[in-house]
């Protein structure tokens, strides 16, 4: 009940907070088919009459920047989902920064020496006090440790988890909501943008795990000379602070920066799409926040990334769809991408499959008649997405994550030289890597795979049978199947205890969500 008031009065604040910035339209949809809900908006619209200029999605991303940290998030995790809130919001959506005013460098040197438990002196022979980022999670500083080395210090606001807690509790019962009152936005799976924006946060909130996300991508790329992944300090490295070594370089849409340092644009922008290739394909694990802010030059002319709070992960299933979906469309061959959605079941197989494909060319021919420079396979793999109420396809998150950072990856791309398609320049390194993966070799490795797996999970399965079958004779029924003769409730209170007890907190689980 409690949690209840909460969340209604911090939804009272962000309506009049929409209503101030002229951005209620989200409320309005979800309100149709609720007349109290429809007649609170209308009320909140006559109380505000302002008219904000900019788009629906500009307006909003200004109402979620005033609302604070979470829902600069929040918005950041919608601008993935363009079938969600359409491809002009997400757009805007993409554009929202989320730096805020610094906060006091006292409470950053106070959080350092209360998580690694020394004084800062005694870690850093010189800290700057100015702040050279401010995020709404955390903020960076500059520092030379003891031993001489130049790193970056990262720390993260003082109370950003308590404010975040209360917040993503709230999103959640407003996902809940919009699906229990909007049956047709269950395909669209809301509650799903939730649990994917909880999960950046967890790792967000623990800069351990960004440190650890560090060195898993340095790990996967130490071959690759044109790449180089920040080094952690785990010594100066606790759950509220990351040091990393400092990385001195241009951001990667400096063309003119990198021409006066002697690099050639056009080899930048062949090595961001081998390094592309590599990180989903190779390895199935990628930056996913790779915005020009995150992405840096050295003087050596390597790739630098910073800030591993959101990374993708994609399965091998998931990297032969993504590589047959490509090729497909590049090479116009529509067949082939309606079979790679069948195959993996992101199609119902009770759907037409030459409906499907004929829906596909509707999408790609318009886009692919375009020059090659101007082809955006990111908008492409949107346009595809965007069919899934048509022909009855749940939304896959992972791959909306991976769609979203490619249309970052080519908007970079096309400031390094807008006469390039990268995709052109990633495909034969895409084609090579599927002819190693769909050849005869590969099948009898998957086979073999498969069958270790089943093999090793067989004895576990036979336990766990074993046990269902003792339990049960234990319960009332004889190994063969047959039912013994009831003892009485006394001789039954062995399983009707347990029972009660599931039901009892089945009750109260039910309840709690409904509250």
């Amino acid at each position: 009940m409690l949690r209840g008031l909460l969340h209604l009065a911090r939804l009272i604040g962000i309506a009049r907070s929409l209503a101030r910035h002229d951005a209620l339209w989200p409320l309005e949809m979800v309100s149709r088919r609720i007349l109290p809900f429809r007649i609170a908006v209308g009320f909140l619209r006559l109380l505000f009459r302002r008219r904000r200029p900019g788009r629906p999605g500009e307006r909003l991303a200004a109402a979620l920047a005033a609302m604070g940290p979470s829902f600069v998030k929040l918005g950041q995790a919608l601008s993935v989902r363009a079938d969600l809130v359409g491809d002009e919001v997400a757009t805007d959506l993409e554009k929202l920064q989320d730096g805020l005013d610094p906060f006091p460098t006292d409470a950053a040197i106070r959080t350092i020496e209360e998580t690694l438990a020394q004084p800062l002196d005694a870690m850093f022979a010189q800290f700057d006090r100015e702040p050279v980022a401010a995020a709404s999670i955390a903020q960076v500083h500059f520092a030379t440790t003891t031993d001489g080395r130049d790193v970056a210090v990262k720390v993260l606001r003082p109370g950003i988890e308590e404010i975040l807690e209360r917040d993503i509790g709230l999103f959640r019962a407003l996902a809940r909501l919009a699906e229990r009152i909007q049956p047709k936005i269950r395909r669209l799976r809301p509650v799903a943008v939730v649990e994917t924006f909880e999960e950046w946060i967890r790792v967000e909130l623990d800069l351990r795990l960004e440190g650890a996300a560090a060195a898993e991508l340095k790990e996967n790329c130490e071959g690759d000379e044109d790449f180089h992944v920040v080094s952690v300090d785990w010594e100066r490295t606790g759950q509220r602070v990351l040091t990393t070594e400092r990385i001195r370089g241009i951001n990667i849409d400096d063309v003119q920066g990198m021409r006066e340092l002697g690099h050639d644009p056009d080899k930048i922008l062949e090595r961001s799409a081998r390094i592309f290739f590599l990180q989903v394909f190779r390895d199935g694990y990628f930056h996913a926040d790779m915005h020009p802010g995150n992405m840096f030059i050295d003087a050596d002319g390597r790739l630098c990334p910073v800030d591993f709070g959101i990374m993708g992960r994609v399965t091998r299933r998931q990297r032969l769809f993504m590589a047959d979906t490509l090729v497909g469309f590049l090479s116009r061959d529509y067949r082939r991408v309606a079979e790679a959605h069948f195959e993996i079941g992101y199609v119902p197989p009770n759907q037409s499959r030459d409906l499907f494909t004929q829906a596909l060319r509707a999408i790609g021919e318009p886009v692919l008649d375009k020059p090659l420079n101007e082809i955006s396979v990111g908008r492409l793999l949107e346009q595809m997405f965007r069919t899934t109420e048509r022909f009855d396809m749940p939304t896959q998150p992972d791959l909306l994550l991976l769609q979203k950072t490619m249309l970052v990856a080519e908007g970079v791309g096309r400031k390094l030289n807008p006469g390039v398609n990268m995709w052109l320049l990633a495909r034969p390194l895409i084609e090579e890597w599927m002819i190693a993966n769909r050849g005869p070799e590969a099948r009898i490795v998957d086979t073999v795979r498969e069958t270790m797996e089943t093999l090793e999970r067989l004895p576990r399965t036979l336990r766990r049978a074993e046990e269902t079958l003792e339990r049960l004779a234990k319960n009332g029924m004889n190994p063969d199947g047959s039912l013994r003769e009831p003892a009485g409730w006394r001789g039954n209170l062995g399983l009707w205890a347990p029972m009660a007890v599931l039901g009892v907190l089945a009750a109260i689980v039910v309840f709690m969500g409904n509250s």
